[in-house]
């Protein structure tokens, strides 16, 4: 493997991005003859195929998928070597990738503007994703850094506490049990309830918080995809809903939803900042998780006691 080179795997990155040679070609500024040509060089050098050539597009073969793995790590070595250089220069510059759950987009621009005025050669991407999505890419390396409720349990993070958020029951505010107090599970779960498919961190508290009531979760609900979907059809009455109270904050200020008193509720979590423990910490992302934990709190949406929220 003597002749590869980083502009080789360069090559390798946008051919799996862009899935034909001439996008590639245009995305690295080179001709589509010179991509063609390191890609026939590392498959003659390996001796095996690394992309197979499909009539709607190019796609890595299973030593391909290596190559790229390797591609992706020494990138990352890199971009952190850039960072650390920049450091050494008092220069705060570099680049950060945030994944973030749904919830997050109802603080996420006051805060990631705060942070770019602080930082404003700092190029920050967010990705607002589904959990299960968003775990997925911490763990593929495509994040630095994820915004979560909890932890995930399967791979070895690092864990930031930057605020804390309450999970509540919403109506519409002329439903029958708006307003009323001590509202019992049981009577909870006679209700349709709206919420999001599985693999949203709403839905699994939602689950855990009712799976005691027999046949609760196999009772009357509608999935939707957004939390959005979700808060129109509430405020329709068209059933309640298991959210975020930061997700709806502005629609209870504005008398639009009503916070239902049950028992057992809020349920009160934590926001974290969780990066992999297997990978060094940038100047960037140790600014981004320093910023979270002094100032994070600041930009979220709440109210002191959520379940006295009047209707």
């Amino acid at each position: 493997m003597k002749n590869v080179t980083f502009r080789k795997l360069q090559s390798l990155l946008a051919i799996e991005t862009h899935r034909k040679i001439v996008d590639a070609a245009k995305a690295l500024g080179l001709t589509a003859p010179a991509i063609t040509l390191q890609l026939k060089q590392l498959e003659e050098d390996a001796g095996v195929t690394l992309f197979e050539r499909m009539p709607h597009g190019m796609f890595p073969t299973e030593a391909g998928k290596v190559f790229l793995e390797a591609a992706r790590e020494i990138d990352e070595r890199l971009q952190r070597l850039d960072d650390d250089i920049n450091a050494f220069r008092r220069v705060k510059r570099g680049h950060i990738t945030v994944g973030a759950v749904s919830t997050v987009r109802y603080f996420a621009a006051p805060l990631f503007a705060a942070f770019s005025k602080e930082y404003p050669d700092v190029h920050l991407e967010l990705i607002i994703d589904r959990r299960d999505e968003t775990i997925a890419r911490l763990k593929d390396r495509a994040v630095d850094i994820a915004l979560l409720g909890r932890p995930p349990r399967d791979i070895s993070v690092r864990a930031t506490v930057f605020g804390e958020h309450s999970l509540v029951v919403v109506s519409a505010p002329g439903h029958p049990l708006a307003g009323r107090p001590d509202i019992t599970k049981a009577e909870i779960a006679n209700e349709h309830f709206l919420h999001r498919g599985k693999g949203s961190g709403t839905r699994t508290f939602f689950e855990r918080f009712l799976k005691d009531i027999p046949g609760r979760l196999d009772g009357p609900s509608t999935e939707m995809e957004t939390v959005e979907d979700i808060k129109q059809a509430v405020m329709a009455d068209l059933g309640i809903a298991f959210l975020s109270m930061q997700s709806v904050a502005a629609e209870v200020q504005a008398g639009q939803l009503a916070v239902l008193d049950v028992v057992g509720l809020p349920i009160r979590r934590q926001w974290f900042a969780i990066s992999r423990s297997d990978r060094a910490v940038t100047p960037v992302m140790a600014a981004f998780q320093a910023f979270l934990a002094t100032r994070g709190e600041t930009f979220l949406p709440s109210f002191s006691d959520p379940a006295k929220v009047p209707a």
